[in-house]
């Protein structure tokens, strides 16, 4: 029988501390290093799943694991699925702003996150099974949100997972569809310094006899999801059926209120997803097409998704994204540069923090050269001093001959987004101002929503 140790009612205080403490005592990324909280294995979070009444198979799921795009794809599918009428939970990390936005209940309008009394509820009533079976952080909230999802009696939770698949902490549930968004080279010292290998650990959320769903096709992963299919499950590959270009696509892209151009691939990702789903007379829902667009096209608004493609200004235009690896960023810097290129800004200056263990070197190359550079530091451990990244950009550009872009140290998100201000200038009569771009990590967009 598990020990209640809050025997006082709810405050505000009690309950931040509280949350605090989980965040210190239980390793998170939010706090420390990947390697350092990634807790790898389910024989805790089964026990656990079994201590809480098994509420993992109290709710019918979709699974979602990728590189890039799988929060992207996970807020869509949930808005998809509300908007036609289901009662879905939905469970991604990080958060941005408050710890509960890893768990939200979504209608036809909007999201309704974890409420404070439930996860003091929860934390206090569970706390000697965190500490009996030394859980995780990440295991602790996965826990929580199914818990949540079973007592609200959910129709269908869309769950991402956190790191890998194979043997990430949601994956112990058996859900109605797998989906593997795209694989790129990201967490490399935990799961593997191939495409394939990474592959690898994503493909281990396919169950025997539960469809897959692969976003990407790549030459080098195909043969592993290929290979674990075989005999086991059926895979079908988003992009041949509904690449960027198919009008479903395009149509809802379109009207959509996430605007960066990488949600076009995640877009055909749902779109495949979705007609798998149909042939499940429990989504036959799903079949009304006028809702499920609309619902798409306001995915922000409904599931209340922050950090993409983010429009947080306008005067100066700025937009920010938590895209943080080479993959992700050569789109979004890509997508910049298309920005200047066609006119709609006369500048671009780009605020940018990164954390120590990314690939730096990998990133620096797809700098737009045309930007001006103001380099921050959020408040984490896990952080790259804004100087480092400064000296390591001129060192970059140095080494091959080349002029550098302007760059600044600024310290902190807060100072950077001011100085980017002061930059960027006042939009001319016509409205053609200056473009700021906030990005590089979770935490200086976390920083920088918390500014605006």
């Amino acid at each position: 029988m598990n020990k209640v140790h809050c025997l006082k009612k709810f405050s505000k205080k009690d309950y931040d501390q509280k949350i605090e403490r989980i965040f210190n005592r239980f390793p998170s990324v939010q706090k420390t290093s990947f390697a350092q909280a990634y807790k790898p294995g389910l024989g805790h979070m089964l026990e656990f799943d079994s201590a809480l009444g098994f509420p993992s198979r109290s709710f019918r799921s979709i699974h979602v694991a990728g590189t890039n795009g799988k929060g992207s794809v996970a807020s869509m599918m949930s808005a998809a699925l509300a908007g036609c009428g289901k009662k879905t939970g939905l469970y991604t990390s990080p958060h941005i702003l408050d710890f509960r936005e890893r768990a939200r209940i979504v209608s036809e309008d909007s999201c309704t996150l974890i409420p404070e009394g439930y996860v003091w509820d929860f934390l206090c009533r569970w706390e000697d099974t965190f500490e009996r079976l030394d859980l995780s952080f990440f295991e602790i909230t996965t826990g929580m949100a199914f818990k949540w999802f079973a007592d609200e009696k959910v129709d269908v939770a869309v769950i991402e997972t956190g790191l890998g698949g194979r043997l990430d902490s949601t994956n112990i549930i058996t859900p109605d569809l797998s989906i593997i968004t795209s694989i790129g080279m990201d967490h490399c010292d935990i799961l593997g310094d191939t495409l394939g290998k990474i592959a690898s650990e994503k493909a281990g959320i396919m169950k025997e006899g539960v469809p897959a769903i692969i976003g990407v096709t790549d030459p080098e992963t195909e043969p592993v999801f290929l290979s674990r299919a075989k005999d086991f499950c059926t895979v079908t590959f988003a992009d041949r059926s509904f690449p960027v270009s198919h009008p479903a696509v395009e149509a809802v892209y379109e009207g959509m209120d996430l605007k960066g151009e990488y949600q076009k691939t995640n877009l055909g990702t749902v779109f495949a997803a979705i007609d798998i789903l149909k042939k499940d007379p429990y989504y036959n829902c799903l079949d009304d097409e006028g809702k499920v667009y609309a619902a798409l096209r306001r995915t922000a608004g409904i599931t209340g998704f922050h950090g993409r493609w983010e429009k947080v200004c306008n005067d100066p235009y700025t937009i920010l994204d938590i895209g943080h690896n080479p993959p992700a960023l050569e789109k979004n810097f890509a997508q910049l540069e298309r920005y200047l290129e066609n006119g709609r800004f006369p500048s671009l200056t780009i605020v940018y923090g990164v954390m120590a263990d990314k690939d730096l070197d990998g990133i620096i190359p797809l700098m737009p050269r045309k930007a001006s550079y103001v380099f921050v530091t959020p408040g984490t451990k896990r952080a790259l001093p804004s100087g480092k990244i400064l000296q390591r950009f001129r060192d970059w550009f140095a080494s091959r001959g080349l002029p550098s872009p302007e760059a600044i140290d600024a310290g902190t998100v807060g100072e950077g987004i001011s100085i980017a201000a002061g930059l960027a200038g006042k939009p001319s009569p016509e409205g053609h101002g200056g473009l700021i771009y906030i990005g590089g990590s979770t935490f200086v967009v976390s920083e920088a929503i918390s500014f605006f």
